[in-house]
């Protein structure tokens, strides 16, 4: 690839938090690949994909980090919210501990990430409606409280997946062309073409560290 223009406009780091079981790596495997893993195991630490898609004309490169949801990894996950753009956040509606832990979660994202991190709710499994444990107008109330965005989703079958990557990667696409994302910096977690191809003999990988809503 060396010498070879860079077939992307920007990139942009997307954290995927939730407790563990959600489905966190199905929705990020489902996304990048666009295949259901039903015996998807739990990721231990962090897992890594990328996608490029095309926001109004211009070609980003999402690196995708897929977090470990056990309480033991949380420190571990923490490190990852510094320069993160995106950041999804899932529950699984079958489930209403794992809604009940959002407010955690999204304490984590406050305290860590930038105040300018677009966050976007995703409830999963929608497939799962029969066992439905969390009524969706109360999840979109808790978005609406906190200034988020939402929709529920299926990793099984790939209902609004899409959607909600590619919302997020508009809204914040929307914040740089207002100016409130600083390109480049160090917790923007937005780079440029040209800032990229200045990194001479780096790989495209990222290194391990040192009323809102989707009509989806």
């Amino acid at each position: 690839m060396s010498g070879q223009p860079y077939n992307y406009d920007y990139i942009l780091k997307y954290i995927i938090i939730g407790d563990q079981g959600v489905g966190k790596s199905c929705l990020l495997h489902q996304f990048t690949e666009k295949k259901f893993m039903a015996d998807c195991p739990h990721t231990i630490g962090v897992e890594y994909g990328t996608r490029i898609i095309e926001v109004a004309g211009q070609r980003i490169k999402l690196q995708i980090w897929d977090t470990a949801g056990q309480e033991r990894f949380r420190a571990v996950t923490r490190s990852y919210y510094r320069g993160s753009s995106g950041a999804i956040m899932v529950y699984d509606i079958t489930r209403r501990q794992t809604f009940n832990h959002l407010e955690a979660w999204l304490t984590d994202a406050t305290n860590h990430a930038s105040p300018n991190t677009v966050i976007f709710l995703i409830g999963n499994k929608s497939d799962l409606e029969d066992q439905r444990d969390v009524p969706t107008e109360e999840a979109r109330e808790f978005a609406r409280e906190h200034g988020l965005h939402f929709c529920e989703a299926s990793a099984k079958t790939g209902e609004n997946v899409e959607d909600a990557f590619l919302e997020t990667a508009k809204q914040i696409y929307q914040k740089i062309q207002e100016g409130s994302l600083e390109l480049n910096a160090a917790d923007s977690g937005v780079q440029t073409r040209s800032q990229r191809s200045n990194q001479i003999n780096s790989s495209d990988e990222p290194q391990t560290p040192q009323d809102k809503n989707c009509s989806c």
